[in-house]
């Protein structure tokens, strides 16, 4: 990867690959290509891992390992069925007490939904830029180059107020430890991505680290780099504060969406599938 992760011609270069995958996440890689393989035989056309795993910071028993399985068609139930018992399986044999993974994950798609039009700056960008292939022949091919501008901005990170309303519902709705733990992860993540896209176009690269996206943001924003570097450090490494969350959902978050929003535009709302 290039300077601040582009290439030499200025595009996003694909972040991780397969040499990158720490020693101890080896086997279950090995495993999940394996059984993706086996499972959806000639129905596959590739796979892919994106995640910590791939880009080589991955942690024992804290990260987890998240694929993205592409079909020759558009997914049946029975094909859904599928991923299901695979992540089960793989949880069963890699995430229990002392795993290597903290859980495993399958998105699903059909190929021409990952190379239409319609999925050109959301799927179809993450794919081509942030997915290592691990099966079958890579669809990144067939995808245009991306650059860290002001319409990816937007297309990544100009929807927060949609995610803060739905995050305010699964807060209220929350009563258990893993419930809190999940939200906080989930939010804070998002958080810091966006405040990352909010300065992306001026800083000029692309990375998907949080400590570094907090850190590049706070050049930007030093009057609200304490609380960006604390989200960064609550989506590595979550708890149950319901005050963390609240601020998050009543001061950071609403002062991102209007900055975001004034300097890149608002998107649509997403949709199902969708993962930044």
């Amino acid at each position: 990867m290039g300077h601040r992760g582009l290439d030499p011609q200025g595009f996003i270069a694909r972040e991780g690959s397969l040499g990158r995958v720490p020693a101890p996440f080896r086997e279950v890689v090995a495993a999940a290509r394996t059984r993706i393989a086996e499972a959806y035989g000639p129905r596959l056309h590739s796979a892919y891992l994106y995640g910590s795993v791939p880009r080589g910071t991955a942690r024992p028993g804290r990260s987890g390992l998240d694929m993205l399985v592409a079909l020759h068609r558009e997914p049946t139930g029975e094909d859904r069925d599928t991923a299901e018992v695979l992540v089960r399986g793989l949880d069963l044999d890699f995430a229990r007490a002392g795993g290597v993974i903290r859980g495993a994950g399958i998105l699903l798609h059909g190929k021409e939904t990952l190379l239409g039009e319609a999925q050109r700056y959301e799927l179809g960008w993450f794919l081509a830029c942030l997915c290592t292939p691990l099966l079958g022949a890579d669809l990144a091919e067939h995808l245009p180059r991306y650059r860290p501008d002001t319409r990816l901005a937007r297309e990544t990170g100009g929807d927060l107020e949609d995610v803060l309303a739905t995050a305010r519902e699964r807060a209220a709705a929350a009563r258990t430890d893993a419930e809190l733990r999940e939200l906080n992860r989930f939010l804070a993540r998002r958080l810091v991505r966006t405040g990352f896209t909010l300065v992306m176009p001026r800083w000029g690269g692309w990375t998907s680290d949080l400590a570094e996206s907090a850190e590049i943001f706070a050049r930007y924003h030093p009057e609200r780099a304490d609380q960006m570097r604390a989200a960064a450090a609550e989506g590595l490494d979550p708890g149950t504060d319901r005050g963390v969350l609240r601020t998050h959902l009543e001061d950071l978050g609403p002062w991102l969406t209007a900055e975001h929003t004034a300097r890149h535009g608002r998107r649509g709302p997403r949709r199902a599938g969708e993962v930044f």
